[in-house]
């Protein structure tokens, strides 16, 4: 069961749900907004003529900051990973799904590939795979709002919620190698 708005605060109230900071303009009928941090993971493609998935691939991002009235510009075709300004922390019994604002989603942005869901137990900012779709570059400001999160209510609490070894993850952060 997807919360509502009133679960929403009220779970958040209750301390089950952190989203930190927060604003509570920022909740919708059945989600709460999410903004963009200032860091992104830019690829060095010019540093490798492929992707080996097996290898050591720290060199192959650099981290940039934006300034807070400087936009980060994403050109078409261009994919950097982003993160949520904010922490988010989901208990053990629900999970979460992060989906983009349709408004920017019309304008070509996508914010994920594969990482739109949320464990149970997850404790951090939320990675953002940040690509450029369209013809014309995009802009991309710190602090805007990028994404909505919302929760659903699962049958039980997890009896192995995720990465407790994992609390309190910066982001943005490549992930790799893979598991």
């Amino acid at each position: 069961m997807i919360l509502s708005d009133r679960s929403l605060r009220e779970e958040i109230a209750a301390g089950r749900i952190v989203i930190e900071p927060f604003d509570d303009a920022c909740v919708q009928p059945s989600s709460i907004d999410l903004h963009l941090d200032h860091r992104f993971l830019v690829f060095r493609n010019h540093t490798m003529g492929y992707i080996d998935v097996r290898t050591d691939l720290t060199s192959l991002t650099e981290q940039v900051e934006a300034a807070e009235d400087d936009p980060f510009i994403l050109h078409p075709g261009e994919f950097v990973l982003g993160s949520t300004s904010e922490r988010v922390v989901v208990p053990d019994d629900l999970v979460a799904r992060l989906e983009g604002k349709s408004s920017l989603g019309r304008l070509g942005l996508l914010i994920h590939s594969t990482a739109g869901y949320v464990d149970a137990g997850w404790d951090g900012q939320l990675t953002l795979e940040l690509s450029n779709v369209a013809s014309l570059p995009i802009t991309l400001y710190p602090g805007m709002k990028i994404g909505q999160i919302s929760f659903v209510r699962m049958t039980t609490a997890a009896d192995r919620p995720y990465g407790s070894s994992e609390a309190g993850v910066q982001v943005p952060r490549p992930g790799w190698p893979p598991a």
